[in-house]
Protein backbone atom coordinates (compact mmCIF):
# COMPACT_ATOMS: atom_id res chain seq x y z
CA UNK A 1 0.00 0.00 0.00
CA UNK A 2 2.60 2.70 0.75
CA UNK A 3 4.54 1.33 -2.01
CA UNK A 4 1.38 2.59 -4.45
CA UNK A 5 1.45 5.62 -2.60
CA UNK A 6 5.37 6.31 -3.23
CA UNK A 7 4.52 5.01 -7.35
CA UNK A 8 1.22 7.86 -7.38
CA UNK A 9 3.25 10.66 -5.74
CA UNK A 10 6.16 9.84 -8.26
CA UNK A 11 3.71 10.07 -11.33
CA UNK A 12 2.19 13.14 -9.85
CA UNK A 13 5.52 14.95 -9.61
CA UNK A 14 6.93 13.68 -13.07
CA UNK A 15 3.53 14.88 -14.66
CA UNK A 16 4.06 18.24 -13.02
CA UNK A 17 7.53 18.76 -14.76
CA UNK A 18 6.75 17.39 -17.83
CA UNK A 19 3.82 20.72 -17.87
CA UNK A 20 6.34 23.02 -16.28
CA UNK A 21 9.06 22.17 -19.58
CA UNK A 22 6.31 22.65 -22.08
CA UNK A 23 5.50 26.35 -20.65
CA UNK A 24 8.97 27.33 -20.56
CA UNK A 25 9.53 26.09 -23.92
CA UNK A 26 6.61 27.73 -25.52
CA UNK A 27 7.38 30.90 -23.62
CA UNK A 28 11.25 30.58 -25.23
CA UNK A 29 9.64 30.24 -29.04
CA UNK A 30 7.62 33.26 -28.18
CA UNK A 31 10.31 35.50 -26.98
CA UNK A 32 12.58 33.93 -29.96
CA UNK A 33 9.90 34.77 -32.80
CA UNK A 34 9.29 38.24 -31.16
CA UNK A 35 13.06 38.95 -31.43
CA UNK A 36 13.64 38.04 -35.44
CA UNK A 37 13.20 41.16 -37.25
CA UNK A 38 10.66 41.18 -40.43
CA UNK A 39 12.26 42.47 -43.57
CA UNK A 40 9.63 45.68 -42.90
CA UNK A 41 10.94 46.02 -39.71
CA UNK A 42 14.62 46.26 -41.40
CA UNK A 43 13.58 48.30 -44.05
CA UNK A 44 12.06 50.93 -41.61
CA UNK A 45 15.57 51.17 -39.12
CA UNK A 46 17.14 51.76 -42.35
CA UNK A 47 14.28 54.45 -44.20
CA UNK A 48 14.62 56.41 -40.56
CA UNK A 49 18.34 56.75 -40.91
CA UNK A 50 18.21 57.59 -44.34
CA UNK A 51 15.22 59.70 -44.76
CA UNK A 52 14.77 63.49 -43.26
CA UNK A 53 12.27 65.41 -43.75
CA UNK A 54 13.17 69.42 -42.88
CA UNK A 55 10.99 70.84 -40.85
CA UNK A 56 10.29 73.65 -42.79
CA UNK A 57 8.97 71.16 -45.90
CA UNK A 58 5.93 71.40 -43.35
CA UNK A 59 4.21 74.64 -44.81
CA UNK A 60 2.18 76.85 -43.19
CA UNK A 61 1.17 79.20 -45.84
CA UNK A 62 -0.67 82.34 -44.04
CA UNK A 63 2.35 82.34 -41.36
CA UNK A 64 4.42 82.76 -44.60
CA UNK A 65 2.59 85.57 -46.82
CA UNK A 66 0.53 87.28 -44.10
CA UNK A 67 2.59 90.51 -44.71
CA UNK A 68 2.46 90.01 -48.31
CA UNK A 69 -0.14 92.09 -50.24
CA UNK A 70 -3.03 90.42 -52.25
CA UNK A 71 -2.47 91.25 -55.95
CA UNK A 72 -4.16 91.24 -59.10
CA UNK A 73 -3.96 87.58 -60.25
CA UNK A 74 -3.63 86.73 -64.24
CA UNK A 75 -5.21 83.71 -65.88
CA UNK A 76 -2.36 82.22 -65.71
CA UNK A 77 -1.27 82.47 -62.16
CA UNK A 78 -4.84 80.96 -61.33
CA UNK A 79 -5.07 78.25 -63.46
CA UNK A 80 -1.61 77.39 -61.91
CA UNK A 81 -2.78 77.41 -58.64
CA UNK A 82 -5.65 74.85 -59.27
CA UNK A 83 -3.47 72.53 -61.27
CA UNK A 84 -0.73 72.61 -57.95
CA UNK A 85 -3.43 72.12 -55.56
CA UNK A 86 -4.41 69.28 -56.93
CA UNK A 87 -0.88 67.53 -57.80
CA UNK A 88 0.11 68.43 -54.37
CA UNK A 89 -2.96 66.28 -53.46
CA UNK A 90 -1.54 63.71 -56.03
CA UNK A 91 1.75 62.88 -54.21
CA UNK A 92 -0.25 63.18 -51.22
CA UNK A 93 -2.20 60.33 -52.10
CA UNK A 94 0.30 58.59 -53.84
CA UNK A 95 2.56 58.11 -50.73
CA UNK A 96 0.25 57.24 -48.28
CA UNK A 97 -1.20 54.60 -50.70
CA UNK A 98 2.19 53.25 -50.87
CA UNK A 99 2.95 53.42 -47.34
CA UNK A 100 -0.36 51.32 -47.08
CA UNK A 101 1.36 48.87 -49.07
CA UNK A 102 5.10 48.54 -48.20
CA UNK A 103 5.32 50.11 -44.47
CA UNK A 104 8.02 52.19 -45.22
CA UNK A 105 8.27 55.38 -43.44
CA UNK A 106 9.36 57.39 -45.68
CA UNK A 107 6.39 57.56 -48.07
CA UNK A 108 4.50 58.42 -44.34
CA UNK A 109 6.85 60.67 -43.69
CA UNK A 110 6.40 62.68 -46.94
CA UNK A 111 3.00 62.11 -47.32
CA UNK A 112 2.79 64.63 -44.24
CA UNK A 113 4.71 67.17 -45.39
CA UNK A 114 2.31 66.57 -48.82
CA UNK A 115 -0.90 67.64 -47.28
CA UNK A 116 0.72 70.88 -46.09
CA UNK A 117 1.80 71.72 -49.49
CA UNK A 118 -2.03 71.21 -51.15
CA UNK A 119 -3.26 73.13 -48.03
CA UNK A 120 -0.73 75.91 -48.62
CA UNK A 121 -2.29 76.10 -52.05
CA UNK A 122 -5.59 75.56 -50.75
CA UNK A 123 -4.96 78.56 -48.82
CA UNK A 124 -3.95 80.71 -51.49
CA UNK A 125 -7.19 79.67 -53.69
CA UNK A 126 -9.24 81.16 -50.48
CA UNK A 127 -6.92 84.16 -50.46
CA UNK A 128 -7.70 84.91 -54.09
CA UNK A 129 -11.15 83.74 -53.82
CA UNK A 130 -10.94 80.82 -56.44
CA UNK A 131 -13.15 77.55 -56.41
CA UNK A 132 -11.28 74.73 -55.20
CA UNK A 133 -10.63 72.05 -57.55
CA UNK A 134 -10.62 69.38 -54.76
CA UNK A 135 -14.35 68.63 -53.85
CA UNK A 136 -13.70 66.07 -51.39
CA UNK A 137 -10.40 64.56 -49.81
CA UNK A 138 -10.74 60.71 -50.67
CA UNK A 139 -7.39 59.76 -51.80
CA UNK A 140 -6.96 58.96 -54.97
CA UNK A 141 -10.34 61.76 -56.51
CA UNK A 142 -9.89 64.55 -58.30
CA UNK A 143 -11.28 67.15 -60.25
CA UNK A 144 -9.05 66.53 -63.54
CA UNK A 145 -9.03 63.40 -65.39
CA UNK A 146 -5.15 63.71 -66.09
CA UNK A 147 -4.78 63.65 -62.31
CA UNK A 148 -7.18 60.84 -61.84
CA UNK A 149 -5.33 58.60 -64.77
CA UNK A 150 -1.94 59.59 -63.47
CA UNK A 151 -2.48 58.43 -59.72
CA UNK A 152 -3.76 54.84 -61.20
CA UNK A 153 -0.94 54.51 -63.52
CA UNK A 154 1.40 55.31 -60.83
CA UNK A 155 -0.23 53.22 -57.86
CA UNK A 156 0.04 50.07 -60.29
CA UNK A 157 3.65 51.13 -60.89
CA UNK A 158 4.21 51.66 -57.30
CA UNK A 159 2.41 47.96 -56.30
CA UNK A 160 4.96 46.04 -58.26
CA UNK A 161 7.98 46.14 -56.12
CA UNK A 162 9.71 48.60 -53.42
CA UNK A 163 12.16 49.37 -55.97
CA UNK A 164 9.22 50.92 -58.40
CA UNK A 165 7.22 52.01 -55.98
CA UNK A 166 10.50 54.42 -54.74
CA UNK A 167 10.88 55.13 -58.51
CA UNK A 168 7.34 56.54 -58.45
CA UNK A 169 8.33 58.51 -55.35
CA UNK A 170 11.37 60.03 -56.70
CA UNK A 171 9.18 60.90 -60.26
CA UNK A 172 6.32 62.27 -58.99
CA UNK A 173 8.61 64.96 -57.31
CA UNK A 174 10.33 65.48 -60.84
CA UNK A 175 7.39 66.60 -62.23
CA UNK A 176 6.27 68.40 -59.23
CA UNK A 177 9.88 70.30 -59.48
CA UNK A 178 9.41 70.94 -63.31
CA UNK A 179 5.68 71.87 -63.31
CA UNK A 180 6.47 74.40 -60.54
CA UNK A 181 9.68 75.45 -62.39
CA UNK A 182 7.51 76.00 -65.34
CA UNK A 183 4.44 77.91 -63.53
CA UNK A 184 7.03 80.31 -61.36
CA UNK A 185 8.48 82.12 -64.64
CA UNK A 186 5.02 83.14 -65.44
CA UNK A 187 4.21 84.45 -62.05
CA UNK A 188 4.57 87.94 -60.35
CA UNK A 189 2.47 87.91 -57.24
CA UNK A 190 5.16 87.97 -54.59
CA UNK A 191 2.87 85.85 -52.49
CA UNK A 192 2.82 83.33 -55.32
CA UNK A 193 6.04 83.08 -55.80
CA UNK A 194 6.93 82.84 -52.32
CA UNK A 195 4.50 79.19 -51.87
CA UNK A 196 5.86 78.04 -54.81
CA UNK A 197 9.60 78.44 -53.76
CA UNK A 198 8.87 76.83 -50.99
CA UNK A 199 7.08 73.89 -52.52
CA UNK A 200 10.08 73.34 -54.99
CA UNK A 201 12.37 73.13 -52.39
CA UNK A 202 10.50 70.64 -50.08
CA UNK A 203 10.05 68.47 -53.40
CA UNK A 204 13.98 69.15 -53.90
CA UNK A 205 14.48 67.61 -50.52
CA UNK A 206 11.90 64.57 -51.16
CA UNK A 207 13.40 63.88 -54.27
CA UNK A 208 16.96 63.53 -52.36
CA UNK A 209 14.95 61.70 -49.73
CA UNK A 210 13.54 58.84 -52.32
CA UNK A 211 16.96 58.70 -54.11
CA UNK A 212 18.66 57.82 -50.99
CA UNK A 213 16.42 55.06 -50.38
CA UNK A 214 17.53 54.06 -53.66
CA UNK A 215 20.85 53.50 -53.32
CA UNK A 216 20.24 51.34 -50.27
CA UNK A 217 18.47 48.86 -52.31
CA UNK A 218 21.29 49.51 -55.47
CA UNK A 219 19.55 51.65 -58.04
CA UNK A 220 19.84 55.38 -59.12
CA UNK A 221 16.78 57.40 -60.43
CA UNK A 222 16.85 58.78 -64.09
CA UNK A 223 14.73 62.02 -65.15
CA UNK A 224 11.39 61.60 -66.22
CA UNK A 225 10.64 65.44 -66.45
CA UNK A 226 13.26 67.28 -65.99
CA UNK A 227 17.08 66.96 -67.80
CA UNK A 228 19.48 64.25 -65.64
CA UNK A 229 21.58 67.40 -65.66
CA UNK A 230 19.43 69.22 -63.27
CA UNK A 231 18.41 65.60 -61.72
CA UNK A 232 22.17 65.59 -60.79
CA UNK A 233 22.32 68.79 -59.75
CA UNK A 234 19.86 68.53 -57.00
CA UNK A 235 20.94 64.97 -56.14
CA UNK A 236 24.59 66.11 -55.42
CA UNK A 237 23.81 69.12 -53.27
CA UNK A 238 22.93 69.40 -49.92
CA UNK A 239 19.43 68.87 -47.97
CA UNK A 240 18.08 72.41 -47.81
CA UNK A 241 16.73 74.65 -44.84
CA UNK A 242 14.24 76.81 -45.33
CA UNK A 243 12.21 79.75 -43.44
Amino acid sequence: MKQNKLIAVGVFIVAILVVVAIIIQNQTNINTADNVPSENNIMNKTNNIVNVVDDSDYIVAHNQIANLPIETISTEERDGLIMMREEEKLAHDVYLTLYEKWGVNAFSNIAKSELTHTESVRYLLERYNIEDPVKENTVGVYSSKTFSDLYTSLIVKGQESLVSALMVGATVEDLDIKDLNELSAKVDNKDILEIYANLTRGSRNHLRSFSKQLSKQGETYSAQYLSQEEINNILNSNQEKGI
